[in-house]
């Protein structure tokens, strides 16, 4: 597997702290002897290297996560020595492309020591599916962003193994799916409307001194609305209210009161382990140029990894290299990039100005 640091490449060795069974240079040729595509790497300067590894899922159709999720990884790596490896969706080519349901390097969660996820209606082949089911099963923390509620869609004629993780499953086992299950809500609906209401997400006061929350302020998203709908077992910190408007100060919805928009909360795996989820509704590519937000999601990282102590109200959070978003719709994601073009943290996000349709 291919790395960053700075412009450079070199192999990615994998976390001493973990004594894998195999190392990731073992895994790079496995991969490459399967046919598949390394996913993007980033490992952490030394000075400020945490040692803990996360794998970032960057797999929807929509609101263009295989932008902003390489952008949110170069950020934990470079600003706060987070090693991460970010999945796409794969065309037969090798390029990035959205909603896929092949998805080379998930082989990676087996010895990550965090997960984020941002996806919506996979139904991916067992072999890439079962190091997710495991990771769930050991109780790895996790981070859910926007589609996520709905990140899994196993069509009745699928022949996947995991059927429970849908996001629409009935089971007692398993109800509602790795979205229910996992982040504490699947798919409910939206609650405003894309491209022309925009949404302020207000920090609830009495939760002001949660440690996700310091720094934060000023949070307004371009995404509309989802709804949401709260259980018991749900910390909310931020409430979503919708705006009549694509501006920042613009006026509140009066139709829609506020939804709730982010929230923690305790998940049991198989095991009976007890692990830290963080749920965010929004993260779409250009909900990312606001700070506020930009600084809720890095801190919610912290806090999914234990690290709550290590947040500081002025940590780093400026993109690293050029990110300049494309405006979130199907059928809009930029064509022809690998993930091998984001290498260089110097490298444009998107690979290219103009998307090709």
């Amino acid at each position: 597997m291919l790395t960053a640091v700075g412009a450079l490449t070199k192999p990615c060795p994998s976390d001493m702290s973990i004594k894998p069974a195999h190392t990731t240079a073992a895994l790079s040729l496995s991969l490459a002897l399967t046919g598949l595509a390394t996913p993007l790497s980033y490992k952490a300067d030394k000075s400020i290297a945490k040692g803990k590894h996360l794998v970032i899922i960057a797999n929807d159709h929509e609101y263009r996560s295989e932008e902003a999720m390489p952008a949110l990884a170069r950020i934990l790596t470079r600003h706060h020595g987070y090693d991460c490896s970010v999945l796409f969706g794969l065309e037969a080519d090798g390029t990035i492309g959205v909603g896929l349901n092949h998805m080379p390097g998930t082989e990676l969660l087996e010895h990550a020591d965090g997960l984020i996820i941002f996806a919506r209606f996979l139904d991916l082949p067992d072999a890439q599916m079962k190091p997710i089911d495991d990771y769930l099963k050991r109780g790895g923390p996790v981070l859910g962003l926007r589609t996520s509620t709905h990140a899994f869609k196993m069509e009745k004629n699928s022949k996947t193994s995991y059927k429970k993780h849908h996001f629409r499953y009935g089971g007692e086992d398993y109800q509602g799916g790795f979205g229910q299950q996992i982040l504490g809500q699947s798919w409910v609906g939206h609650y405003g409307k894309n491209h022309t209401q925009s949404t302020r997400i207000d920090l609830i006061p009495e939760r002001t001194n949660h440690p996700i929350l310091r720094g934060v302020n000023q949070v307004w998203v371009q995404a509309g609305a989802y709804n949401a709908e709260p259980q018991k077992d749900w910390d909310i910190l931020a409430m979503a209210q919708p705006l009549a408007s694509m501006n920042q100060d613009g006026k509140a919805d009066p139709q829609k009161p506020a939804m709730a928009g982010h929230w923690t909360r305790i998940y049991t795996s198989a095991n009976g382990k007890k692990n830290r989820a963080v749920t965010s509704l929004y993260g779409a590519s250009e909900d990312f140029l606001n700070e506020g937000y930009r600084r809720m999601i890095v801190n919610s990282v912290y806090w999914m990894m234990g690290a709550e102590q290590q947040i500081t109200a002025q940590s780093k959070i400026d993109f690293v290299g050029p990110y300049h978003p494309t405006t979130f719709k199907f059928k809009g994601h930029t064509r022809g990039v690998k993930p091998s073009d984001y290498l260089d943290y110097n490298s444009p996000i998107p690979g290219k100005t103009t998307p090709t349709r």
